[in-house]
């Protein structure tokens, strides 16, 4: 768990950035001056945050250095409030973050989940686990997902192509007890029906034509750790049983043996179907429903949390940007596009959203005009231009 310092003196958000931050589930210590020397705060943070103003009363950056040093902290944020213009730069081999944030601090906290400067900060920081919520419904899934993690139990996740699935199986892994045993993820309905036995289970040399090696196969491969079957609805009926078996008894039986070879596994499942559709249809067996459905959780659409869709933007800015102190900032008028788009294609159309904006932006801004949403999916098969006509001008003349 990521453990963070939030200097409140001159730092109208501070507050503000608290909420984010424990709400994904980092450990806060809001400092007033004096505190340095408190006993009760831990002395081993990741994270010292505070305000340029408060830098500057302290005598400058290296001051801010050793008050962080006491905390042995492995990263420095330094914020200037109603800045200019938005921009980060990075000084101490990128361990110091200066962010100048534009734009009124008060209304800046009124509603943080829209608010550019606010979520960027708290993407900024760096955690393995992290996962971004901004909407209440989010915060629920991420603080039930902590708790499941605890429990060394099988989970089944059932939502929408696109909101998270495997994202939210990564998160539970790492919170577990096997964080540091493997996380092994297979699309079941990716591999070939006559593979995908040998590839969950295993196989002997010779066992089939092709099978110039032996291969121990992805249960084994998770081991100590997790497999995450995603789209298991698609799996084909007569693996169902196997896998029903593998589970009940906790071992596997490669293709070309008669060893049963035990395994420590925790299974996460996913779908994106109506599971009791698929049972009472025949396409998937009620037992095996059962003995994968310990625990279920529900990821939602997009468009039913509008409040996480700028913390996810903010967070795809810096996976595609190429550097941080490259990131452009997004206008209000563009998060007002973003947040009216009904999202039918939920993250994965808001990451490709973001690219697009990415290449399109110009002086480090992303404008209302640089924000292109997807059309319908037939014009585009058609080769029918997807830009309206303003955006074809304006890219012709570029």
């Amino acid at each position: 768990m990521t453990e963070l310092l939030i200097q409140k003196e001159t730092f109208s958000i501070a507050n503000s950035l608290k909420d984010i931050f424990e709400n994904r589930l980092h450990n806060v210590c809001v400092l007033s001056e004096g505190d340095e020397n408190n006993a009760e705060i831990p002395t081993k943070m990741d994270t010292y945050i505070c305000s340029k103003e408060f830098s500057e009363q302290k005598g400058g950056d290296q001051e801010i250095v050793n008050i962080a040093k006491k905390f042995r902290v492995n990263n420095l944020i330094i914020v200037e409030e109603n800045a200019s213009c938005f921009a980060i730069n990075t000084l101490l081999g990128g361990n110091l973050y200066k962010v100048k944030l534009p734009g009124n601090p008060t209304q800046a906290c009124s509603d943080s989940s829209t608010n550019f400067g606010l979520q960027m900060l708290a993407n900024l920081i760096k955690s393995d686990n992290q996962m971004v919520s901004g909407s209440k419904t989010s915060i629920h899934l991420l603080k039930l997902a902590a708790r499941v993690a605890q429990a060394d139990i099988t989970v089944f996740i059932n939502g929408p192509t696109g909101t998270g699935k495997e994202v939210l199986s990564q998160f539970i892994h790492l919170k577990s007890g096997r964080s540091k045993g493997p996380f092994v993820p297979i699309n079941c309905a990716a591999i070939p029906e006559n593979m995908l036995e040998a590839i969950l289970f295993g196989h002997e040399k010779g066992s089939f034509t092709g099978a110039s090696t032996a291969n121990k196969g992805i249960f084994r491969a998770a081991d100590g750790g997790t497999l995450l079957l995603d789209e298991i609805s698609e799996m084909p009926m007569s693996l169902q049983a196997k896998l029903l078996r593998a589970l009940q008894e906790k071992s596997v039986t490669p293709l070309g043996s008669q060893q049963n070879i035990p395994v420590d596994v925790r299974v996460i499942a996913t779908t994106n179907r109506d599971m009791n559709a698929e049972i009472e249809q025949g396409n998937f067996r009620e037992d095996l429903f059962y003995r994968l459905n310990v625990f279920p959780l529900a990821t939602k659409d997009l468009c039913a949390r509008t409040d996480d869709i700028i913390p996810i933007a903010t967070a795809l800015l810096i996976k595609h940007s190429p550097d941080v102190t490259k990131i452009p900032y997004i206008s209000p008028e563009a998060i007002e596009k973003l947040i009216d788009h009904s999202w039918p294609g939920n993250v994965r159309e808001l990451e490709n959203v973001i690219q697009r904006a990415l290449v399109l932006q110009s002086d480090n801004i992303i404008n209302h005009e640089d924000i292109i949403v997807d059309l319908d999916p037939e014009k585009i098969q058609l080769g029918e231009n997807i830009l309206n006509p303003n955006d074809q001008l304006r890219l012709a003349a570029e």
